[in-house]
C-alpha cells in the first residue's frame, strides 16, 4: 500500500503496487475472485481483517489504496472499520467515487485511492477529516508514495527516478514496470522501491494490475517466497496459472 505506479501503454493499462509491512504481520492469501452482489472483484486478501489494498472488478474498474491521507499521521486505533474493507464496499458499487463522496469515513484512518473508473482516473484521499478527489489525465503515467513512510523530499526523488524510466520506457510492457518497482533506487534501503528498514518494515509484495478491453490479469509477486501468480478475470471465464 506503499508505492504505486500508473502507466498506460498500447491497449493495456497497467497499475502496480509496492505493499511496504511490518515484516511480522501475516502474508496475504494469493489473488482470487470472489462473488460481490455487484459481480466478480478479483484480489488478494489480507487475513487480518478480511480486505485489500488493490482490486479489480468483472466490469474493468480498479482501485489501490496508499497509506495516509495529505500528510502523515499518528495511527489512532480501534478504528470503526479496515480500509481494506472500505476499498472493497467502494469497488462493490456501480460507481466508486461517487461512493467515495457518499460514503461515511468518520473513524477510519486517513488514506489515498488511486481509481480507475470508466476509462477515467480519480485520486482519492481522506485525510482524517476531510475527503478530497481530483481528475487525472489518465493518457499518462503517475506515480504515488505513501505519505506515511516517505517524507516531500523522497517522494519527489521517487519522482524523478520513475520520469527518468519513463522517457527511456516509452511503451513499456509489465515486466518492465515489474523491474522497476523491484531495481529502482540509489542504493538506500529505506527508501528504494524494494525497500526494507533493519528487517522490520519491508516491501512484502508487487502486484500489478494489467487492464484490457477482453478483461484483466493481476501478477502477483510474494517477495519473501519469491512466488509469482498470475490471476485472469473477464465476463466469459477466469483462470488462474501458477
Amino acid at each position: 500500500m506503499c508505492t504505486v505506479t500508473f502507466v498506460p501503454s498500447g491497449e493495456t493499462l497497467y497499475i502496480t503496487s509496492n505493499r511496504d509491512e511490518k515484516n511480522s504481520r501475516p502474508a496475504a492469501a494469493s489473488p482470487e475472485i470472489t462473488e460481490f452482489p455487484s459481480g466478480a472483484i478479483l484480489f488478494p486478501k489480507d487475513p487480518h481483517a478480511g480486505g485489500t489494498w488493490i482490486a479489480v472488478h468483472e466490469n474493468g474498474n480498479a482501485l489501490v489504496f496508499l497509506n495516509g491521507g495529505l500528510v502523515a499521521h499518528t495511527p489512532k486505533p480501534p478504528y470503526r472499520k479496515s480500509r481494506g474493507l472500505i476499498l472493497l464496499d467502494l469497488l462493490d458499487s456501480t460507481s466508486p467515487v461517487n461512493s467515495f463522496l457518499a460514503i461515511n469515513l468518520n473513524n477510519i484512518e486517513p488514506f489515498t485511492a488511486v481509481l480507475w473508473e470508466d476509462r477515467l482516473l480519480f485520486e482519492c484521499r481522506w485525510d482524517g477529516k476531510r475527503k478530497h478527489q481530483r481528475d487525472l489525465n489518465g493518457g499518462k503515467s503517475h506515480i504515488w508514495s505513501s505519505v506515511t513512510l516517505y517524507d516531500e523530499a523522497v517522494i519527489n526523488k521517487r519522482k524523478a527516478w520513475f520520469e527518468e524510466w519513463s522517457q527511456a520506457n516509452q511503451q513499456p510492457d509489465g515486466n518492465a514496470i515489474m523491474h522497476f518497482h523491484q531495481f529502482t533506487g540509489d542504493g538506500d534501503r529505506h527508501n528504494d522501491l524494494l525497500m526494507d528498514r533493519e528487517g522490520v518494515v519491508g516491501t512484502v509484495s508487487v502486484t500489478q494490475l494489467q487492464l484490457q478491453p477482453g478483461g484483466a490479469t493481476m501478477q502477483y509477486l510474494d517477495v519473501k517466497r519469491n512466488e509469482i501468480i498470475s490471476v485472469s478475470l473477464s465476463q466469459e471465464k477466469t483462470m488462474a496459472v501458477r
